[in-house]
This record gives C-alpha cells, sequence and structure tokens, in this order.
C-alpha cells in the first residue's frame, strides 16, 4: 500500500475535495483512504505561513493499491489544477492523531512542513538526524499532540520540487495565536525561550531552518473501504 501527497495551490478548492463525488472518484482508482489538509478559516488566525515555494492551499493524502497517475488525474479532475506537486512517500507516524469520524474535521492546528535537504549533506545523514536525533527534541520542545514523518521516495510529477519529507504535527488550537500553548511552556517566559532556543538549534544542524515550507491546515480524513 503506497501513500501519496499531493500539493496544492488554487484558491477555494476545499469543498470540492471534501464533496462526495471527490471520494468517488478516487475509490474507483482502488484507493483505500483520503486525508485533506485545508488552510482554511479555522486556521486563519495563525500567521505561520511562509516558505520559498509557491503558497500552498490544500494538501491530498492518498493510500492506495493502485496506478499513482490516476490518483494524480483524479486530484487535477476535481480541483482543475493541472501542475500538481504530487510524491510517493513512507509515512512514519511517531504520535498518533485523535481518531475522529470520517469527514469531521480534527480538533487540532495541523501544520504542514515541506522540508528540503541541504546539498552538503548526504541524504541518509539526514534522514538519521530528523528521524532520530530531532524528533525527540521537536516533542520534548513542543506542545504536539501528533506527529507524522512521510519521508519522499519519488516524485510523481514533472512540476513537483525536489523536497526530502513532508512533515505533519498536531497543536491544540490555541496555539495559533499563543505561543505558551504551542510550545507548552505554561506562562514561564524563560522556559518559552529555552524551548525556542533548543528546538531552532536542532532544526539548524539539518538545514530545516531554511528552504521550509510551511502551511497551518485543518485535518479531514475518510475511508473508502466500506
Amino acid at each position: 500500500m503506497a501513500k501519496l501527497i499531493l500539493a496544492l495551490h488554487g484558491a477555494g478548492v476545499g469543498d470540492r475535495l471534501r464533496a462526495p463525488e471527490f471520494r468517488e472518484a478516487l475509490a474507483t482508482t482502488g484507493a483505500n483512504a483520503v486525508q485533506v489538509n485545508l488552510d482554511d478559516a479555522d486556521v486563519a488566525p495563525t500567521s505561520m505561513r511562509f516558505g520559498p515555494g509557491e503558497p500552498i492551499t490544500a494538501l491530498v493524502s492518498v493510500w492506495t493499491g493502485g496506478d499513482p497517475a490516476t490518483i494524480v488525474a483524479a486530484v487535477a479532475d476535481t480541483t482543475g489544477e493541472q501542475a500538481l506537486h504530487a510524491y510517493r512517500v513512507h509515512e512514519n507516524i511517531r504520535l498518533d492523531p485523535t481518531p475522529v469520524p470520517d469527514g469531521t474535521r480534527c480538533d487540532a492546528l495541523a501544520n504542514i512542513a515541506l522540508l528540503r535537504r541541504p546539498t552538503s549533506m548526504p541524504r541518509a545523514e539526514y534522514l538519521q538526524y530528523w528521524q532520530v536525533q530531532h524528533t525527540p527534541i521537536a516533542i520534548r520542545t513542543q506542545n504536539t499532540v501528533a506527529y507524522i514523518q512521510n519521508t519522499v521516495e519519488e516524485r510523481l510529477t514533472p512540476a513537483a520540487p525536489d523536497i526530502a519529507a513532508i512533515a505533519e504535527e498536531h497543536f491544540p488550537m490555541g496555539a495559533m495565536t499563543d505561543p505558551h500553548t504551542f510550545y507548552g511552556s505554561r506562562g514561564d517566559k524563560a522556559e518559552l525561550r529555552r524551548r525556542i532556543t533548543e528546538l531552532m538549534d536542532s532544526v539548524a544542524r539539518f538545514g530545516a531552518d531554511k528552504d521550509l515550507d510551511l502551511v497551518p491546515t485543518s485535518r479531514y480524513q475518510w475511508s473508502l473501504r466500506s
């Protein structure tokens, strides 16, 4: 079973991606499940949107045993976006998301980061630092309630930029506007500074302090199998 992630950049795609017609189209390709992440009104209060790439408005994750090209075509047909950024990834769930019924918004701020590997850092070294050394630091310095790591194995579309990984981190909704809620520092300014410093020092060690696209999202998921 492969996991695909597709990044979209068009406006107003949320309703189409959450419509039953989209799920029906995916089901006909042999897909088993779909996740939709939207930069929507629920996450509008946060200012954490940045990066060198084209601004992302939505991401679609699909689990499938079928041809990835049929998934790309279904997403393109639904959204009208032809220059999709699509990837095949290897998923590693470090902290499980809170289970919710199909189509229900997960009660969390789901930040998605697209990570680029420095050319000076070999891939194996990059992944070892991110997955083994950085992950415990990220979890203990932030108020993380879910953490999913997706290592990019293949670019599926010509327009897709070369990225190393896609991380999905969940935080309480209050983290959108309160740094103490984001970092879990409980109002202690000195502890907040300490956590930020420790996190940023680690981030810099594998190049994620630059050339990173970050988009805040609302998360929805559906099974496509009865």
